[in-house]
């Protein structure tokens, strides 16, 4: 007991010296969002329900992939059990009512539901688990946000050859058509599927995400056309049958790393940013948004003619729409859901390929070369994240101007770290790129809300439970699965409560907090120390990117 006692005596002297700290704020020391702006947090059925065998739930791609090639996974683990919401969802929404937000995203399982992927077996208890969840928000006021699908595909499915077969069309149909008789009376706000260049290009593309089929250049853009195609049939069944007695609201979320120029002095550098825009959201915002419809025109082309180079005849490895599906496809989402995270710096491959990529490949085919070497922006708990919020106003206004001001909600928005309650470096970056948004919305984008990632700590799929980016802590060791709020909660809670930023806000972490961090392992202990000590970034970074963010 009282080495417990000695920790919390630690952690509170370090706090005092360092939880005050503020690094400054690049306008003003305190900013406000309009009254009816849409808070949210969100999560995804794979990385915090566990259960993975519960009651008749049915296998997915990510329990195929993490039971039968560990080694894929940073510290070989997987999700079935991770957070445990499954069974802890009731203390799940009394975080999100801790919060202050006005929303909960959260997806569907798709072999919960339907454990085989197809309507001749319909769990009850997956039926009921969802709707129970729905409930308990709505009791406290609380806006569900529901994903269809969020990466969790029935492995029978996958086995069909998953989004690459175009028989996943009427099925993700049959599935939505569920979820929308059993749910749909109390949500309002729907995503048909998210990421869809994690689906295809990290799922088929490369070796990544599951199913990590490793085949560059063909199947991801097969996977991008049927799932379009599933995207606008699911949306035209809710609006023919379902929305105007339900009320609700129907879109899909995108995401993208912002593409900077290397050079913003160089026109090669600044198409390379346009192509990598067209490539990375175009793919499947241009078809949906654009006034006319269908791919961009620089991915049509430079496909077309990179398939006729490589040998693949006449026909490009981009299938093509018919004038029907163009227009079938074009108007299907009623808002503009973005995930984004960092930011890149670009350049051109050029015709030597000195990206060294696959031929062909989505990237060849992209032709941009992408790094973060060089820049002084600051770190994370994640190789690939690093701190750059003008990338995200750049990213809001290049939606704005580009499909002619549509409504954006900011879907995922966050940063990781290694463990720890006191996450001040996390605070920064909300502050930051809140501010961003905040900008953003000055100058004219129509940013109607913001969804922070995530709620909780869990499964971040490939880097397994190595990175955190959740507000609350959780205890993986614990058998309930303890949840603790974090520094970056607290704050988060007064934003959407106040509507509000207000960098002079840094709490401290109450006893509460502190008698949880005290229990904390040893390397969680070290790891919150270091966060209080160096806020987690170097100082003279974050005024850099300050400093950078008024140019």
């Amino acid at each position: 007991m009282w080495q417990m006692f000695i920790k919390i005596a630690l952690l509170s002297l370090l706090i005092r010296c360092d939880g005050a700290s503020v690094p400054g704020n690049p306008t003003s020391s305190v900013r406000h969002f309009p009254t009816e702006f849409l808070w949210g947090v969100g999560s995804s059925s794979y990385q915090i329900e566990g259960g993975w065998n519960a009651d008749d739930k049915g296998e997915s791609i990510w329990d195929y992939l993490t039971h039968k090639n560990p080694e894929k996974i940073a510290d070989q683990s997987n999700g079935d059990i991770s957070s445990d919401s499954y069974h802890q969802w009731r203390r799940d929404v009394q975080m999100v009512r801790e919060l202050h937000v006005t929303s909960y995203r959260f997806s569907l399982s798709w072999p919960r539901i339907m454990p085989g992927g197809y309507m001749n077996h319909v769990s009850t208890a997956g039926i009921k688990y969802y709707s129970n969840l729905i409930d308990e928000l709505l009791r406290y006021n609380i806006t569900p946000m529901v994903t269809i699908y969020h990466w969790e595909l029935p492995q029978r499915l996958q086995e069909l050859g998953g989004w690459t077969n175009p028989e996943i069309i009427p099925v993700f149909k049959d599935f939505a058509r569920l979820v929308l008789e059993m749910y749909g009376d109390r949500v309002k706000i729907w995503t048909t599927i998210n990421e869809p260049w994690h689906v295809c290009e990290h799922g088929y593309g490369v070796d990544y995400m599951a199913p990590s089929y490793n085949f560059p250049g063909i199947p991801a853009y097969l996977c991008g056309h049927n799932l379009l195609k599933a995207h606008a049939d699911v949306v035209h069944m809710y609006r023919d049958e379902f929305q105007q007695r339900q009320g609700g609201r129907m879109g899909i979320t995108l995401d993208t790393s912002w593409p900077e120029p290397r050079d913003p002095d160089s026109a090669e550098d600044r198409e390379a940013s346009e192509r990598a825009m067209q490539f990375y959201v175009g793919w499947f915002a241009h078809p949906i948004f654009s006034r006319h419809g269908n791919y961009p025109k620089v991915m049509i082309e430079r496909i077309r003619n990179l398939s006729k180079q490589q040998g693949f005849g006449a026909r490009s490895r981009l299938p093509e729409f018919t004038t029907e599906e163009i227009h079938h496809i074009r108007g299907t989402s009623d808002f503009f859901g973005i995930n984004s995270y960092t930011s890149n710096l670009v350049s051109s491959n050029g015709h030597n390929n000195t990206g060294k990529f696959p031929i062909p490949s989505f990237n060849h085919d992209m032709g941009v070369v992408e790094s973060q070497a060089g820049v002084d922006w600051p770190g994370s708990g994640s190789v690939w994240l690093k701190v750059y919020p003008k990338g995200m106003y750049n990213l809001l206004m290049w939606i704005h101007r580009e499909y002619n001001g549509p409504e954006i909600i900011v879907t995922e928005n966050g940063v990781s770290d290694r463990g720890g309650l006191e996450d001040y470096a996390r605070v920064d970056y909300y502050n930051l790129y809140l501010s961003a948004v905040l900008d953003a919305m000055e100058d004219g984008a129509n940013v109607s809300g913001y969804i922070a990632w995530s709620l909780m700590d869990s499964y971040e799929w490939k880097a397994g439970y190595t990175e955190k980016f959740g507000l609350y802590h959780v205890d993986f060791s614990s058998p309930n699965r303890t949840r603790t709020p974090k520094i970056s909660a607290v704050v988060f809670a007064n934003i959407c409560k106040t509507n509000t930023l207000d960098w002079s806000y840094r709490p401290s972490l109450d006893e509460k907090q502190l008698v949880a961090a005290a229990r904390l392992p040893e390397e969680s202990l070290e790891e919150s120390a270091n966060s209080a000590g160096s806020l987690g970034w170097s100082l003279t970074l974050l005024l850099g990117v300050l400093l950078a963010w008024q140019v």
